[in-house]
């Protein structure tokens, strides 16, 4: 089996997982996209995978991300990133992705709008929530998160659709509940209580170990790696 045979399989074992947790709970899979993290793999996995129909990829390091996106010009991909951004990489960020999941200040929205305007781009924003207050984790704190979407409002180029969160991590899928539950009860507050916020449409969160409770909580995107990839050992030369 080559590679992109390989990868339509494991895509259609992922969609059957969702599938059914999205059934589980009265969704139907069509409400939840798969986000197929590449980060670390070459460009022949990522030109696998969109053979096998996924169109979605997620990196964390632009750097690595540019260099792909150079390489797969043409190629039907969205680029989703999924990493923590510092504010000196924003403008290049922009040029790059169309998503990008990790806004955790006003200070980054900001630079992020402003780079938008430079280059005429309009990337959508995920505010990335620090539900666990890990010292390995980043994100905003939940009492900071309301007045990041807030100051959405004022920008011209960037569009924030909602929230992402990563839980503490836990071989069990169900210690992630709590979390996503919790992400999802916060953007339906904050829509609640602003008419503006209707576009708040977005849930990124789940993996491959606990997408199904992620998605009976509400994810909208699924963050893929290893069910779709494999394990990663090493980064592949690109």
């Amino acid at each position: 089996m080559n590679l992109s045979s390989k990868i339509a399989a494991n895509l259609t074992t992922v969609n059957g997982r969702i599938a059914e947790a999205a059934a589980s709970c009265g969704r139907t899979q069509s409400e939840v996209r798969v986000i197929a993290v590449s980060k670390t793999f070459g460009l022949r996995h990522v030109e696998a995978a969109v053979t096998a129909g996924l169109h979605d990829l997620g990196e964390n390091k632009v750097q690595e991300a540019e260099q792909k996106k150079t390489t797969a010009t043409g190629r039907p991909i969205r680029w989703h990133f999924i990493g923590h951004l510092q504010s000196n990489k924003a403008r290049k960020a922009v040029a790059i992705f169309d998503w990008i999941h990790s806004v955790d200040s006003v200070a980054l929205l900001r630079r992020l709008d402003n780079a938008a305007a430079e280059s005429g781009r309009t990337p959508q924003l995920l505010v990335q929530v620090d539900l666990a207050g890990e010292d390995t984790k980043h994100g905003a704190p939940e009492e900071e998160v309301a007045r990041i979407v807030d100051e959405a409002a004022n920008c011209r180029f960037v569009v924030v659709r909602g929230l992402m969160a990563m839980p503490p991590w836990s071989e069990n899928a169900e210690a992630a509940r709590p979390y996503f539950r919790r992400l999802r009860e916060m953007r339906d507050q904050l829509k609640a209580a602003e008419p503006g916020r209707q576009l708040l449409d977005q849930l990124s969160m789940g993996m491959s170990h606990d997408l199904e409770v992620a998605v009976e909580e509400g994810a909208t995107m699924v963050r893929i790696g290893t069910a779709l990839f494999g394990p990663r050992e090493r980064p592949e030369p690109l």
